[in-house]
């Protein structure tokens, strides 16, 4: 099984480390030929308008076909952006995966950056998390589980084989986020096989 992380821009080298950890086969994907063989895939943090411009060569209507057919994605600070299905101040979105509306830099700006410890529902206790601009969830669809809060804001969802946070696990030395997305991709990959 291959994961990858859309290495287009933002935190690309830490989500491959922090999946190589889990003895993941992580891979840096950078075009729609690199998707074929990868069972699911990170968006890392960055900035959600530069990635998906980088997105060419018909990748982005790859990654909207496979949202569409349930694919698994996760997608931390700018990648929650890129997946969301409504952004603030947007008309349209860029992969409508999950149904959450988002308002981008929603923690404040870079110097306002924090660190913080939270409860991650089906993921554990004291799961550091780090803040860089973060989005925040305005809007949580049906079918949608808010897994954390901060200050009794939404910063992390799930909606089937979809998983967002609005901050980083990627830039910390704690892998239950990321051990958590690799068993949704082979929870996935095992439905597939037995399809």
């Amino acid at each position: 099984m291959e994961i990858g992380v859309l290495g287009l821009q933002g935190a690309v080298r830490e989500h491959l480390k922090s999946l190589s950890l889990l003895g993941v086969d992580a891979v840096a994907v950078k075009k729609a030929a690199d998707l074929s063989p990868i069972s699911g895939l990170v968006f890392p943090g960055g900035e959600s308008t530069a990635i998906a411009l980088l997105c060419s060569g018909g990748m982005l209507d790859e990654l909207r076909r496979r949202a569409r057919a349930g694919f698994p994605f996760f997608g931390t600070c700018a990648g929650m952006i890129l997946l969301a299905k409504e952004i603030e101040g947007h008309d349209e979105a860029y992969i409508p995966a999950i149904d959450i509306a988002v308002a981008r830099n929603a923690s404040g700006r870079q110097v306002e950056s924090f660190e913080t410890s939270l409860d991650v529902e089906g993921i554990g206790n004291d799961v550091p998390a780090v803040f860089i601009r973060a989005p925040y969830i305005r809007r949580v669809g049906k079918g949608v589980t808010v897994l954390a809060r901060h200050a009794g804001i939404p910063v992390a969802a799930r909606q089937g084989n979809v998983l967002v946070t609005s901050f980083h696990p990627e830039l910390t030395d704690d892998l239950r986020v990321h051990r958590h997305f690799v068993s949704m991709v082979e929870a996935s990959s095992r439905k597939e096989v037995s399809a």
